[in-house]
């Protein structure tokens, strides 16, 4: 699997379980944050590999998706003061795979 289907596939599952959960308690600002979190993530994701007018960006939105999934990590641990859910736990699993693989997983020759 290449980084760029690899961080994709990852960088969604965040995206909509985040997105999924705000929505499914909508009304507090928890939920609005979490909405806020999975629209960040898709946008991040847009300007890393899908929109080529951003394609000299690259590093900037590179080094940006890396940094939010780890404030994202750092703000649950913040909020939960715990664990917290097996579903929280998964979600920061996934988002420290994310941040592995963006930091050093080598891009495919193409």
């Amino acid at each position: 699997m290449n980084k760029r289907l690899l961080v994709t596939i990852l960088t969604l599952i965040t995206a909509v379980i985040h997105i999924f959960l705000g929505m499914s308690f909508w009304g507090d600002t928890m939920s609005t944050l979490m909405v806020l979190n999975g629209l960040g993530y898709l946008a991040l994701l847009s300007g890393l590999y899908y929109l080529p007018q951003f394609a000299g960006q690259r590093p900037l939105f590179h080094w940006a998706l890396i940094l939010f999934a780890i404030v994202t990590i750092i703000a649950y641990f913040i909020v939960n003061q715990s664990l917290g859910s097996g579903l929280g736990i998964a979600t920061k699993l996934i988002e420290l795979v994310l941040v592995l693989v963006l930091l050093f997983v080598k891009e495919k020759a193409q």
